[in-house]
């Protein structure tokens, strides 16, 4: 048990580490918070169908920025381009804080600070996709991986049920204001990392560089099929669920905010649960069939949760479905880092988000769209089951069970 524990914590060993590793578990923390508030403001403002157009707009800013933020990243400072991003989400989130506390909020300023953070997170994500081989030697980057992934995934336990108490005493502007602040933190302690130095982008152009993105990524099946796939998986099957929770917890349920962040919050768990698992086992060969048999139970789950007769039974359902995200996530995040040249990750990474999530506004909106069509758990279920028939169409490919 002592030996897992040093596999599973090797990381922590590097200074550098673990600064980002506090900067980042306490920015993730905010974040989850920001996201639960948000959610039900806007769904107690105007209705769960506009809470779509917000997430909207916030995707829309991302995917804006997101392979810019690639080409960047792997031309300039990492680091500095994180530093920049978290302070100028700090200053939209703080914004939408003063202008909650004031009394005037409005539908449409909620879109316009939602755009801006949009805009900071496709900066901020394919420098730190690229930031953490960095910061810890080869041989460490499983455990590094697995140690986010329990900051990224015990946000989502932590963050819904502080957002929850706190909006139920004091309102979310004070939910929104510590999100604001966990930038802060964030920043300064960037500011105390020191890097490696990793081989430039060749400066041929930002487009120039993002096209060396795309052929290098067009040339590998097991990560140009991914990225493919995910785009349509999650319009599918991510986009209503952020959408329609809230009416589900709601309409189907019976519960209100309290039991909208306790299921956020057991999917932390099971994530949590699943992270450490990766860290724990680090598997080596196989990988890619791993990671999509994986993906199709996460599906299923899905599907439990939005068709579950009883509230404890969709709980279990979102455990099990933590558990395998995590576990499938960490697996993904590892082979990229040990699989791709170091001076390309960060445009591998803003390839990856942004096919991933490309179509992800167009679910959105279709969600918003037909939100009033149909059951919310008929929605979410339909789109989690057709995901899991094209997970296993691909694990019957032969390129999948090749790669290690």
């Amino acid at each position: 048990m002592a030996l897992g524990r040093v596999r599973i914590f090797h990381a922590l060993r590097y200074r550098d580490f673990r600064l980002l590793f506090a900067g980042q578990t306490i920015s993730l923390i905010g974040d989850a918070a920001f996201l639960t508030a948000l959610g039900w403001r806007t769904f107690t403002l105007v209705g769960s169908g506009r809470f779509g157009i917000v997430l909207f707009c916030q995707a829309t800013g991302l995917l804006a920025t997101l392979l810019i933020g690639g080409a960047l990243a792997d031309r300039i400072s990492r680091r500095k381009m994180m530093i920049v991003s978290d302070v100028a989400r700090f200053v939209a989130v703080g914004a939408l804080a003063g202008v909650d506390a004031s009394g005037h909020l409005n539908f449409t300023l909620i879109v316009v600070l939602a755009t801006l953070m949009g805009l900071g997170d496709g900066l901020f994500y394919p420098a730190f996709g690229g930031m953490v081989p960095l910061v810890v030697e080869p041989g460490a980057i499983p455990s590094a991986n697995s140690l986010i992934g329990v900051a990224r995934w015990s946000s989502l336990l932590v963050g819904p049920a502080v957002a929850a108490g706190i909006y139920g005493a004091t309102g979310s502007a004070t939910v929104f204001a510590i999100d604001a602040g966990s930038f802060l933190v964030s920043a300064s302690l960037l500011r105390l990392t020191r890097t490696r130095a990793v081989e430039a982008a060749s400066g041929g152009g930002t487009l120039r560089e993002i096209g060396s993105g795309v052929r290098y990524v067009a040339g590998v099946p097991w990560l140009w099929v991914t990225i493919a796939l995910f785009s349509v998986v999650l319009m599918l099957q991510f986009a209503p669920q952020q959408v329609l929770l809230p009416k589900l917890i709601q309409q189907h349920f019976g519960h209100g905010v309290g039991a909208y962040g306790l299921l956020t919050s057991l999917l932390g768990v099971g994530t949590v649960a699943g992270t450490l698992a990766f860290g724990q086992l680090q598997p080596r060969r196989r990988r890619g069939v791993i990671s999509y048999v994986i993906w199709l139970l996460n599906s299923l789950a899905i599907a439990g949760v939005a068709l579950s007769p009883w509230f404890w039974m969709a709980c279990g359902f979102a455990v099990a479905r933590g558990f395998c995200i995590g576990f499938a996530v960490a697996v993904w995040e590892t082979m990229l880092m040990e699989l791709v040249p170091s001076h390309l990750l960060s445009r591998v990474v803003s390839l990856d988000f942004f096919g991933s999530f490309g179509l992800m506004p167009v679910g959105l909106a279709v969600a918003a769209g037909i939100s009033g069509l149909a059951a919310p758990g008929t929605i979410i279920a339909a789109g989690a089951l057709v995901s899991a028939v094209m997970f296993a169409v691909v694990l019957t490919r032969p390129w999948l069970r090749a790669v290690d």
